[in-house]
């Protein structure tokens, strides 16, 4: 197994070498950053090869976490993973369509790092297409699905790009589920920010808008950024 095949963190080890989908920031930001607190049930939607279900496994002991994705590499991948971690007995990967989901599974916490590719060109790898064109999972379809699957109180945490902002606040305005948290992610000091973690739920919890930097000027990682991810990387 080349090295280039395996990503380590502290506490498990991710193979991610047939999925179209690669270990990169946005899926650990979303992983580290998502409320786990009190959740029972978790869906991670297009899971890939498990990364964001692995880390909410170790930050949440008693969650039971189901992985989805229409690819059946990076389930394959997923299952391996899910094996070899140290959760293995709360972690299931699925093959399968979140549009075709039977609407009866309630989840406290939906979870995915979803398609971002909806006005530029496609990109030229078929899996890589599949995984990440809007064509097959919108921004509404998914707040939309994950609405009606979410239990009282019950969180949707999301990694858009920048652009997508206006989008996914109609898209939650149409599913009648409030915005409670966006998280605005600038790669290095001084830039425009690239990035927004969502949180949306209807529980009664004030209203939070904020920045998280992950490089100074000097492109060394910040303090809130280590913070976030020192549980997980090995170079923290």
């Amino acid at each position: 197994m080349g090295r280039e095949k395996v990503f380590r963190f502290k506490q498990f080890t991710v193979l991610n070498d047939r999925t179209a989908m690669k270990v990169g920031t946005d899926g650990v930001l979303l992983g580290a950053w998502c409320p786990v607190e009190g959740a029972g049930r978790v869906l991670d939607v297009g899971t890939g090869c498990g990364v964001i279900a692995l880390m909410i496994a170790q930050r949440n002991s008693q969650a039971i976490i189901s992985g989805i994705d229409i690819d059946q590499d990076a389930i394959d991948e997923a299952r391996i993973n899910f094996a070899d971690s140290p959760w293995g007995d709360r972690l299931t990967a699925i093959e399968c369509d979140f549009n075709e989901m039977p609407s009866g599974d309630c989840y406290d916490l939906i979870v995915s790092n979803p398609p971002y590719f909806t006005d530029s060109l496609l990109p030229p790898d078929k899996s890589r297409t599949t995984a990440r064109h809007t064509q097959f999972l919108s921004y509404r379809q998914l707040i939309d699905g994950a609405t009606r699957r979410l239990a009282d109180n019950g969180s949707i945490a999301l990694i858009s790009p920048i652009e997508a902002e206006r989008e996914i606040i109609e898209a939650a305005t149409f599913s009648s589920i409030p915005v409670k948290q966006m998280t605005r992610v600038v790669s290095k000091s001084g830039t425009a920010p690239k990035r927004i973690l969502w949180r949306l739920t209807h529980a009664s919890i004030p209203y939070q808008e904020d920045t998280l930097t992950i490089a100074d000027h000097n492109g060394q990682f910040t303090s809130e950024y280590i913070a976030l991810t020192r549980d997980f990387y090995l170079k923290m």
